[in-house]
């Protein structure tokens, strides 16, 4: 057993500004000599569509996104933009001495996603890492503007197929990473979302529906936790967010994730 416990927030679905000023605020005010890491659960309510930290919101559909209602939000990882709607997203912050040794920054990121294979394999799915689905040849890590059109080596595949994406950061001896589980199929309002549309992409992705999982969101938010406890091997103890987190969550909501400045152009 590794040191525990851990804290386990349930956030709910909140608002994208909401829920990225409080993934935000866990990292600003986690000190990792001596803070609690943390796995929080939430999702995401109205729908959202989320860039990456350096993506250009050029990418992007705005007037769609107007018409349809669908906020715009920057995360603090990179990668390409996600679309959140029926969704579970998870994300951890603690420090490098929580986590089994890793040598490098790429065996950290397939540490810390070794719980999602477990939580897929309980839900009878026949889960792996691209890197190890990957035919010869296969181009791995490749920019994308959306998200689920690439594959990193330690996405994870269900069918062949991505299910989900994952990012991280690091930041002052501070692992932060946040991904998502895809509940439904939501790829063809995401496609009126962003401006290139990778051919094919619906044969390269996949979601819990389509798979034919129908366990409650719930009960697959209780697994994930399991899955997650098991494969670090810690324990984990319900928590909400501290003062200091919610006063810093509250005033990056209504300031920077409130603001085209970050939202839109990365400023802030």
């Amino acid at each position: 057993m590794l040191a525990a416990p851990w804290r386990l927030i349930r956030s709910g679905r909140l608002s994208g500004p909401r829920t990225m000023a409080i993934d935000e605020a866990l990292l600003t005010c986690f000190d990792p000599h001596c803070s609690t890491p943390v796995l929080r659960l939430y999702g995401w309510s109205p729908p959202a569509l989320s860039v990456g930290r350096f993506q250009d919101a050029a990418t992007i559909d705005l007037e769609r996104c107007r018409e349809l209602g669908v906020p715009v939000v920057r995360r603090v990882t990179g990668g390409g933009a996600i679309y959140h709607a029926e969704e579970l997203t998870y994300s951890i912050v603690c420090a490098p001495h929580h986590l089994p040794p890793a040598a490098t920054i790429k065996e950290t990121f397939r540490v810390l996603t070794g719980f999602l294979l477990g939580f897929y394999r309980g839900l009878g799915l026949a889960a792996r890492y691209a890197v190890e689905s990957a035919p010869p040849g296969a181009r791995l890590g490749e920019r994308t503007p959306f998200c689920f059109a690439g594959q990193e080596s330690y996405d994870i595949l269900v069918e062949g197929k991505k299910i989900g994406g994952n990012a991280q950061r690091r930041q002052r001896e501070i692992i932060f990473q946040h991904g998502s589980i895809p509940l439904a199929d939501a790829l063809d309002t995401a496609m009126q979302l962003v401006r290139e549309h990778p051919a094919g992409l619906a044969a390269m992705v996949t979601d819990l529906g389509r798979l034919g999982v129908t366990v409650a969101a719930e009960e697959l938010e209780e697994r994930l936790a399991g899955a997650f406890a098991a494969n670090l091997g810690v324990e984990l103890a319900d928590d909400g967010l501290t003062p200091y987190e919610a006063d810093r969550a509250d005033t990056l909501a209504a300031g920077k994730y409130g603001s085209d400045e970050w939202n839109l152009r990365g400023e802030g």
